[in-house]
C-alpha cells in the first residue's frame, strides 16, 4: 500500500459476529480501514468508528529527498483519547486541521517544483526545435536564394563541363542525412570512436558494391572509398608507396593530364602537391596529331626511371593503350597507376578498353561519369602477383604478394584525412549499385552516342577538333582557326547560358596556347538529350563562337568592361533565349520544377 502522498487514517470498529456492523462515514480513498471483530461484544451496543493515525511518523520522499511529516508537529498540540480494547489501553491521537492544512501546504509545494522541472524540460525542447528543426528556408533566407538560383540556373542552362553531372534524388537524400553527423575516423570494425556499427554496414556495404560495379574478385583486389577527391586518393597513393623526392611519371597537364600527377609552370614554380613533395617528369602527346607520343613516352621513361608510371587524364579524348604502358612500366620496374575519373562509367559500363586488367592501382572520382556524391575511390590489387611482372615498387625482390592494402589505407587515415564523409560514402553506394544495372549500361552507351554527334556537327561546320574527334565523352575544340581564346569564348558561352570549360592547346611549335574548350556529354544525357538534341546545341555553341568573333572585332580581346557589354547584347540576348527554351524542356534529375 502506498502511504506516500496523503495522510493515513485508522478506522476501528466492533461488531459482532451475530450482526452486521451499522453503516460507516466515508473513509478517504488512500485511507486504512481496520475492521476488528469479536465475539465477546454486545452486537446491541455498537462502537463507533474512529479514525485513527498510524503511531509511526511518516516519511514523505520526493525525487530522493525525505520530508518528515512529523518534524514540525508538537506531539502535545494533538487531541489525546485513552480507551481499552479487550482490556488493552490504547491511546488515539487525533490530527487537528491546522496540522493536515500544514502537510497538504507541503504536498503542494512539492508538485509544484515537479511542474517547475518538467516546464523547464520543455521549454530546453522548444529551444533545441527552434534551431534544428527550422527548414532551410526559415533558418537562412540568404543561403536558400543563393541555392535556389543555383538551382535555376542548372535547369535553364545546358551544362557541357565534362567533369560535371548531376545526381539522382536518392543521392542527395543520402548527401543531406544524419549521417553527417557522426564521426567514424578508421576502418570499418577499427574506428577511433564508439557507436560506428551501421556506418560499418554502410561502408563495407559500399566497398563491395564498387567492386562488383568494375567486376573485380574480391580475393584480388581491394578499395578504399574514403578519400574526398581524387587529387586525395593520387596523394595517398603517392604517400603510401613512395618516400619523399621519390619519382612519378604522368601525361603533361597541357596535353591534357591532370595536375594531381605532378606540374611545373615554364618558369619551374610547382603547381601541385605532387611536384612539392615527389619529382615529376612528364610525358606529351604529339603536337601535330594530339595522340600520346608513346615511343617518347618509352625513352623518357627508361631514363627517368619513374617509380610510379601513370596513365590517365583530364581532357584526352581517345583511348588509352593500357598494354603498352604495361610494357614501360615493367621495363623500368614500376608501380601503373590509372586514373581513370574522366572515364571511369564508361569503364564500368565496359564501353572502352579495361584498365584493370592491366594496372596495380586504379583512382577515379565518384561524381563524373559515374553520376555519384564529389569524392574519389582507391582500388589496388592485393595477393599474389603474376609471374610475367617486373620486380614491384616496395615489393622487395623475393616477394610474391602484393603489399598495397596496407600502405594505401594508411596513407588514407592517419596520414591525410581525418574522419570519413558517412554521409558521401552511403551516396556512393547508392549510385555503384546503379552502376550495375543494364539501365546505367545504356545511359553510358548514349553518352557516347552524343558525343560522336556532337563531333561530327562541329566537323560539319568546319570546327577543328583535337585529335579529329573522340573515342569517349569529351571532345576538345581548337578555337584558333576562328580567332579565338578559350578564355573568351567560356565567358560569351556562359552569357548565354551555356557552361564549359577553355583548355590549353598545343601548338604546331610546341608552344601552349589557352586556344581551345573541353565539352562534354554525361549531364545532359541525364537529363534525356540524345543524338538530335545534340545537334541543336552544336549549332548553339557555333553561333556563341560567331558571337565571340563579332564582340573581340568590335572590343579587343581583353577588355575589363566585357561583362556589361554581354549582359545587354542583343545578340547574346538573343541565344540565351533560345538556349533556356530548349533545356527547360529536359527534366533536371531529383527536383520537380
Amino acid at each position: 500500500m502506498d502511504l506516500s502522498h496523503h495522510q493515513s487514517n485508522l478506522s476501528l470498529n466492533f461488531s459482532s459476529s451475530h450482526a452486521s456492523p451499522p453503516p460507516r462515514p466515508p473513509i478517504p480513498d488512500d485511507s486504512i480501514a481496520l475492521h476488528l471483530e469479536s465475539s465477546f461484544r454486545d452486537p446491541s451496543n455498537p462502537v463507533p468508528t474512529v479514525p485513527l493515525q498510524l503511531m509511526e511518523p511518516q516519511t514523505e520522499k520526493e525525487n530522493g529527498n525525505a520530508i518528515d511529516i512529523e518534524s514540525n508537529n508538537d506531539e502535545d498540540d494533538r487531541e489525546v483519547e485513552e480507551f481499552r480494547i479487550l482490556g488493552h489501553s490504547m491511546c488515539i491521537k487525533r490530527r487537528r486541521d491546522s496540522e493536515s492544512s500544514t502537510i497538504t501546504t507541503k504536498r503542494a509545494s512539492v508538485e509544484s517544483d515537479r511542474g517547475d522541472r518538467l516546464l523547464d524540460l520543455e521549454s530546453r525542447k522548444a529551444a533545441v526545435r527552434s534551431w534544428g528543426d527550422q527548414p532551410l528556408q526559415v533558418a537562412d533566407p540568404d543561403i536558400y536564394e543563393i541555392i535556389e538560383k543555383e538551382k535555376k540556373r542548372q535547369f535553364k542552362g545546358i551544362e557541357l563541363i565534362a567533369s560535371e553531372n548531376f545526381v539522382c534524388r536518392a543521392v542527395m537524400e543520402a548527401l543531406g542525412s544524419h549521417l553527417t553527423n557522426k564521426y567514424s575516423e578508421g576502418m570499418p570494425g577499427a574506428r577511433y570512436y564508439g557507436g560506428n556499427q551501421y556506418i560499418d554496414e554502410i561502408e563495407t556495404l559500399c566497398c563491395e558494391r564498387a567492386l562488383a560495379a568494375f567486376n573485380l574478385d574480391p580475393k584480388c583486389w581491394g578499395v578504399n572509398v574514403q578519400p574526398y577527391s581524387c587529387t586525395s586518393a593520387n596523394f595517398a597513393v603517392y604517400t603510401g608507396l613512395l618516400a619523399p623526392g621519390d619519382r612519378i611519371m604522368g601525361l603533361d597537364t597541357p596535353s591534357g593530364g591532370n595536375t594531381s600527377h605532378g606540374y611545373y609552370t615554364p618558369n619551374g614554380k610547382k603547381v601541385s602537391g605532387a611536384s612539392i613533395f615527389f619529382e615529376s617528369l612528364a610525358y606529351k602527346i604529339n603536337p601535330q596529331s594530339g595522340f600520346i607520343d608513346y615511343d617518347k613516352l618509352e625513352e623518357r621513361a627508361l631514363d627517368f626511371r619513374p617509380k610510379i608510371l601513370i596513365c590517365g587524364g583530364s581532357s584526352y579524348p581517345r583511348e588509352w593503350d593500357y598494354a603498352r604502358f604495361r610494357h614501360v612500366a615493367d621495363k623500368c620496374g614500376a608501380v601503373l597507376l590509372c586514373d581513370m575519373a574522366q572515364i571511369s562509367g564508361i569503364i564500368a559500363a565496359k564501353e572502352c578498353v579495361n584498365p584493370f586488367d592491366y594496372c596495380d592501382v586504379v583512382t577515379s572520382t565518384t561524381h563524373k561519369s559515374l553520376r555519384g556524391p564529389r569524392g574519389g575511390i582507391i582500388f589496388y590489387r592485393k595477393g599474389t602477383k603474376p609471374r610475367k611482372r617486373g620486380i614491384l615498387l616496395t615489393q622487395g625482390h623475393e616477394s610474391d604478394q602484393y603489399d598495397f592494402e596496407e600502405k594505401i589505407n594508411f596513407a588514407v587515415f592517419p596520414s591525410l584525412q581525418g574522419g570519413p564523409h558517412n554521409n558521401h560514402i552511403a551516396a556512393l553506394a547508392i549510385a555503384l549499385k546503379q552502376v550495375a544495372t543494364p539501365e546505367y549500361k545504356a545511359y553510358m552507351q548514349q553518352v557516347k552516342k552524343n558525343a560522336q554527334a556532337l563531333a561530327s556537327a562541329l566537323l560539319r561546320r568546319k570546327c577543328r577538333l583535337v585529335t579529329g574527334g573522340t573515342d569517349n565523352h569529351l571532345i576538345l575544340w581548337d578555337l584558333r582557326p576562328l580567332g579565338l581564346t578559350g578564355k573568351f569564348y567560356e565567358k560569351v558561352c556562359e552569357a548565354c547560358h551555356i557552361t564549359l570549360n577553355k583548355i590549353a592547346i598545343f601548338g604546331d611549335n610546341g608552344i601552349i596556347i589557352p586556344g581551345g574548350v573541353r565539352i562534354g556529354t554525361p549531364a545532359m544525357t541525364s537529363r534525356g538529350c540524345l543524338e538530335a538534341d545534340f545537334e541543336t546545341m552544336a549549332d548553339f555553341l557555333f553561333r556563341a563562337a560567331q558571337i565571340a568573333n563579332m564582340l573581340q572585332r568590335e572590343h579587343g580581346k581583353l577588355q575589363k568592361t566585357i561583362s556589361k557589354v554581354l549582359e545587354s547584347n542583343r545578340d547574346i540576348l538573343e541565344l540565351r533565349a533560345r538556349v533556356e527554351a530548349f533545356a527547360t524542356q529536359f527534366a533536371l534529375p531529383g527536383f520537380d520544377i
